[in-house]
């Protein structure tokens, strides 16, 4: 219990059928008490985390929801309602491959991790207005921060929508005190899911400091415990938690405007 809020209040966390954030995060809740609904297009991969989740004792449901499309995501609350009775906490986490730099190519990443976010959303606050209210949390990326970068890297696509996330969190914060519906978001650096980490480790210490990668990694228990947080405190409304890997995790302050240096125009 954080700030007197129970984490067990029913959960539904999407792209968790893989074997990184999303898993760790639908365990974390059920570990927590709360029962979870378990979404993605992966069915497989999402039937073994709702089995991992049973196998220790939890309450889990698989639901499959393409949250790009609006009727799917609309059906996966209503699943988690009818399932278990509410729906307290919406996690969106779903993410699509990153695509490539052509603009093109950008629509996976924005449909899914920009406008599938915002689909669940809206109709997880209808529910929880049914509710008495509850929390959402958005799962964007230090990549939506920089202007420009002076090392390679990043997904356009990707990061135009994990910045549309930013921005959709911090205009929904009036929730809270209308609805009693909390949205925060949380910003992390590089995690060690299967990808960054063979890449992470595929470089000498020389090497990560020249391509501007990070010295060490974030783990998916550090993203699962600050999603936890973020979606339990009730103080916290309408923020923007950033974790650089190689950093202590920091909210941003609220109102600010977001440019730390200038140059003369």
């Amino acid at each position: 219990m954080v700030n007197g809020e129970s984490d067990a209040r029913p959960a539904i966390v999407t792209g968790a059928g893989g074997t990184g954030c999303g898993r760790a995060v639908a365990m974390r809740f059920a570990r927590a008490g709360a029962a979870v609904v378990v979404s993605d297009i992966n069915d497989e991969g999402a039937h073994e985390t709702a089995r991992l989740i049973q196998r220790d004792g939890g309450r889990a449901a698989f639901f499959h929801a393409d949250v790009r499309q609006e009727s799917q995501a609309r059906d996966l609350v209503s699943f988690a309602e009818k399932t278990f009775g509410a729906v307290g906490v919406l996690v969106n986490n779903a993410s699509a491959p990153h695509g490539g730099e052509a603009i093109e190519e950008w629509m996976d990443s924005l449909e899914t991790d920009l406008l599938g976010a915002m689909y669940a959303t809206r109709w997880a606050i209808e529910a929880m207005r049914r509710g008495g209210g509850g929390a959402i949390v958005n799962i964007a990326s230090i990549s939506a921060l920089w202007h420009g970068r002076k090392s390679p890297g990043g997904f356009p696509g990707y990061d135009v929508a994990k910045a549309g996330m930013i921005r959709m969190t911090t205009r929904l914060a009036s929730l809270a005190e209308k609805d009693g519906i909390r949205v925060n978001c949380l910003a992390p650096g590089w995690i060690a899911t299967d990808g960054p980490r063979q890449y992470w480790e595929s470089l000498t210490p020389a090497e990560r400091v020249e391509r501007g990668v990070p010295s060490r990694l974030l783990s998916v228990d550090d993203i699962s415990e600050a999603v936890v947080r973020l979606a339990t405190d009730r103080s916290l409304a309408g923020r923007v938690l950033v974790w650089w890997s190689e950093d202590a995790p920091r909210l941003i302050q609220w109102g600010d405007k977001g440019y730390r240096d200038w140059m003369e125009f």
